[in-house]
């Protein structure tokens, strides 16, 4: 990433003067981070009709009528600004599938009235349970499912929300920290008790279940 910087700092200030090519290579050099992001955000009920590749870019085609708002007005790095454009886009398109327009999409899955599919505590049991597909497992999916969610729930959110972006966005700590609007320091911190106590409760899953692991 180092060797990057400067690249990165050439292209800014291109794209910053208006140079259009250089506004390209930032979003191309930012879109596999963001693609994980909505990969791991989208409503699972969504999942096998919206493409996190094409939420990306429609969200590229916003960010782009709004660069200059971003070189004018934001002391932040591009990709946190991008991540929010395309959270934003995310959002969007969960109220446009799953609301009143579209109650169809409501039918493959009951709404579990504690938590919202678009939250964290559902996007991290979504994905531990994903490989939930043997037999020997499978059944156990709807127990491990509420339980895990449960157990999430009474993590302090602060803490949760450094998991998802730490562990499963795979973001740096000083993006998480800038995020969460904390120390650098206490975002480490944090991170490490939420990922001790993640292990703990998926060690607490019924049967044993070795592959819910973070």
């Amino acid at each position: 990433m180092a060797d990057e910087a400067p690249q990165i700092e050439v292209l800014l200030a291109r794209a910053a003067a208006g140079e259009s090519l250089a506004w390209g290579a930032l979003l191309t050099t930012h879109q596999q981070r963001l693609v994980r992001m909505v990969a791991f955000r989208i409503d699972p009920r969504l999942s096998g009709r919206l493409d996190p590749a094409d939420i990306v870019q429609e969200a590229f085609v916003e960010a782009s009528k709004h660069r200059d708002d971003y070189f004018r007005t934001s002391s932040g790095p591009l990709f946190l600004w991008l991540r929010g454009v395309v959270r934003h886009k995310l959002l969007e398109l969960h109220r446009y599938h799953l609301g009143t327009r579209m109650r169809d999409a409501k039918r493959d899955r009951p709404i579990d009235a504690r938590t919202s599919f678009a939250g964290t505590t559902a996007a991290m049991c979504a994905q531990l349970t994903a490989g939930l597909t043997r037999p020997s497992v499978a059944a156990a999916r709807d127990e491990v499912q509420a339980r895990l969610t449960e157990a999430l729930d009474q993590m302090d959110s602060t803490d949760r929300e450094i998991l998802a972006l730490r562990h499963f966005e795979q973001l740096s700590n000083a993006e998480a920290a800038e995020l969460l609007r904390i120390q650098e320091g206490a975002a480490a911190k944090r991170y490490m008790r939420a990922l001790g106590r993640l292990r703990q409760i998926l060690s607490e899953m019924p049967g044993g279940l070795a592959e819910l692991r973070p």
